[in-house]
């Protein structure tokens, strides 16, 4: 398959404009300017942003029941395509655009041409099935190819309700997501485990990535994300 044209830059989808820093105006006399340290002005998050969210990975890992389980708070398996979802987080309000792209798993050209304007992406195995794991590989080329260079990955190992029937342990997962340098934790489409804050975390970063002065410390998602799990004494299936 040919390759697809040139991806645009992540700053074509976001346009916010970052304000100019004007100098110091309460230097002292006889001080240089650039001796006085400068505090960028905040940035304002534009609330008017919509961040594509694309769910990829093997059928059957349960893409679907995920974002159901997200989007109405219940496990309802079957068919579903897209939703738009508000996640509120730092006081403002960050919309997402999730796809799923279940049952198009074969038709690997569509699954490409929505990599191409994403801007977060949830990659989903089954701790129960290992071929869903050892392809985990395979996406991530695929993303590392077609997506935008700047693009929001999670890795979530999905079905940790089945713990009984676990083929992939979590440490594997880890191991793997540290390999790539993506967050990653495990989540029930069933029963809601931490599907909240994988959602809620990729809604911090894009938020944070947005706003973000360049020389200020950045946002740190997986930090986040341990402290999350640590304050609600998450989880019973790991």
């Amino acid at each position: 398959m040919e390759r697809m044209e040139s991806m645009e830059p992540i700053s074509a989808y976001y346009t916010t404009a970052y304000p100019e820093i004007q100098p110091d105006s309460g230097c002292r006399s006889g001080e240089a300017t650039a001796s006085q340290p400068r505090t960028p002005p905040a940035l304002t998050y534009d609330e008017e942003l919509v961040h594509k969210t694309i769910l990829v990975g093997d059928s059957g890992v349960g893409k679907t029941s995920l974002l159901v389980q997200f989007d109405q708070g219940k496990f309802i398996p079957g068919s579903f395509s897209a939703t738009n979802k508000v996640v509120t987080v730092d006081g403002v309000n960050v919309k997402l655009q999730i796809w799923d792209t279940a049952g198009q798993e074969r038709f690997r050209s569509v699954t490409h041409a929505y990599y191409r304007d994403a801007h977060a992406l949830f990659l989903l195995y089954d701790i129960t099935s290992k071929s869903s794991f050892d392809n985990i590989r395979a996406w991530l080329t695929e993303i590392h190819e077609y997506a935008q260079s700047h693009v929001v990955i999670m890795l979530l190992g999905n079905k940790a309700d089945m713990s009984s029937d676990r083929a992939i342990q979590r440490d594997e997962g880890e191991r793997l997501a540290r390999e790539y340098s993506v967050p990653f934790m495990e989540t029930s489409a069933k029963t809601g485990v931490n599907v909240e804050l994988a959602f809620t975390a990729v809604a911090k970063e894009l938020k944070h990535r947005v706003v973000q002065h360049t020389n200020a410390p950045k946002f740190q998602i997986h930090e986040y994300i341990e402290a999350q799990k640590e304050k609600s004494g998450c989880c019973s299936y790991f």
